[in-house]
């Protein structure tokens, strides 16, 4: 039982100096991040971006257009004009006409679905991995990455963090990944507002339950 234990207490130091590195080697590319669910412009700034600059190689195949156009306060015109580039239409799943087999062969590996990357990595992962690309000769895109060594995706946002001011581009990133967030749970800021109204309950209860029990113990003595 005593080796047990240990072997615990040593898998358990090892994984947190790992994830304490992994931590800090992040921490210096997300300097400037401030994601914000709550506001609709951001969310449908970063809607605006995702479609633009990401939808042509990755999906989002948990989510539909027109729930994220009512979500995000979109109207179906605005909707169709500017977030839908495909044959697709406003009920259909967020997809693009890459196939798997293309990816594979263009890419070494087919680019992923998106829709639940900031809850499988973390907001965190996603904003240092777009803000930490650096000019690499030896890599078939020319760039590689920091924060994910090696990979295969490309700095589609070069041109972007050339004219943006340092500010301009944080703010373009945390727009993009306040979107990547809402579409891994939608209802994020119903469930932050339900939670308030909980706890509130909670205390009430916990109020009245001391003093049902104040009460009682008060005729026992």
């Amino acid at each position: 039982m005593k080796s047990l234990f240990a072997i615990y207490l040593i898998f358990a130091f090892i994984s947190g100096i790992t994830f304490a590195a992994g931590s800090m080697d992040l921490d210096e590319y997300i300097e400037g991040m401030n994601v914000k669910t709550s506001d609709s412009k951001s969310l449908q700034r970063g809607a605006r971006n995702f479609f633009n600059y990401c939808s042509g190689c990755h999906t989002l195949q948990y989510m539909r257009y027109n729930q994220i156009a009512e979500d995000l306060r979109i109207s179906e015109d605005q909707l169709i004009q500017n977030l839908i580039f495909t044959d697709s239409s406003p009920q259909d799943l967020v997809i693009n006409n890459m196939l798997k087999e293309d990816g594979d062969r263009w890419f070494g590996k087919a680019p992923p679905d998106l829709t639940l990357v900031t809850r499988r990595k973390s907001p965190e992962y996603v904003y240092g991995l777009l803000n930490s690309f650096y000019p690499d000769d030896n890599s078939p895109t020319g760039v590689n990455n920091y924060v994910q060594e090696a990979s295969s995706m490309p700095h589609v946002l070069w041109d972007l963090q050339e004219r943006f001011t340092k500010e301009e581009y944080s703010r373009f990133l945390n727009d993009t990944v306040g979107f990547l967030v809402y579409a891994g749970e939608p209802i994020i800021e119903k469930r932050k507002s339900m939670g308030v109204w909980v706890i509130g309950f909670l205390l009430i209860f916990l109020i009245f339950s001391y003093a049902l029990y104040k009460d009682i113990w008060r005729e026992v003595k």
